[in-house]
């Protein structure tokens, strides 16, 4: 079996008769860096959701770290068991919760030990930049700050992978500068594997090892 961080054999995911991932096959080195690009409706999102267990492939198989984690028509690994983190597009911060609390709910979802979620909040708050607005709700911060937010949440599992659907596309360009330079910082300082779905360019510039293509469901270029 591969040693990729990710593994992604002939996966094709169904709705009705419309294939929105048609036959994919993708490998992902551990700590690499890969930006997937196409145009709307082409599969991007759903191939992440796939990987992240937020959807069940109806083909293929899906491995992350040499394990198999959904096989057609079936999850085999539920999606807080994956060692996994997710930036979604909207964000998905929840209102109700500040910063930390927010943390703290991915915390004991993984199953860390209480004593442990401050060293682990403030630490990962601090990565981001953040550290001063943990008692904060997202309805208090700024557009950028509720993206680290974001990503600080998808970092405090400790996860190997971490997958980002379009997580610069609310953002002004200056702004998207700065993170995406923040991020790729982050990504080679912790070794992390990462996943990236973007319409920008300049995302594919700043933050690809390798860029995937992806058009109709299928891939097109590595």
């Amino acid at each position: 079996m591969s040693d990729a961080a990710v593994r992604i054999v002939g996966v094709t995911k169904r709705y009705g008769a419309h294939a929105v991932v048609d036959d994919v096959s993708l490998d992902v080195a551990a700590r690499e860096s890969i930006v997937l690009v196409g145009p709307s409706g082409c599969g991007k999102t759903t191939l992440l959701r796939l990987i992240a267990g937020l959807d069940v492939p109806d083909a293929g198989e899906i491995w992350l770290d040499g394990r198999l984690v959904a096989r057609g028509g079936r999850s085999l690994v539920p999606p807080h068991q994956r060692g996994l983190g997710f930036v979604f597009q909207d964000l998905a911060l929840w209102p109700h919760l500040t910063v930390r609390g927010s943390l703290s709910f991915v915390l004991d979802s993984v199953g860390v030990a209480k004593s442990e979620w401050n060293e682990r909040i403030d630490r990962v708050l601090t990565l981001v930049r953040i550290a001063a607005l943990a008692d904060r709700y997202p309805h208090q911060l700024s557009g950028g700050e509720q993206q680290r937010a974001a990503v600080a949440r998808a970092l405090a599992s400790e996860p190997r992978l971490v997958l980002l659907d379009e997580p610069f596309s609310s953002l002004d360009s200056d702004l998207r500068h700065e993170l995406r330079g923040e991020l790729r910082g982050l990504q080679r300082a912790l070794g992390l594997t990462t996943m990236y779905v973007s319409h920008d360019l300049g995302d594919a510039h700043e933050l690809a090892d390798r860029v995937v293509a992806m058009d109709r469901g299928a891939r097109l270029t590595f």
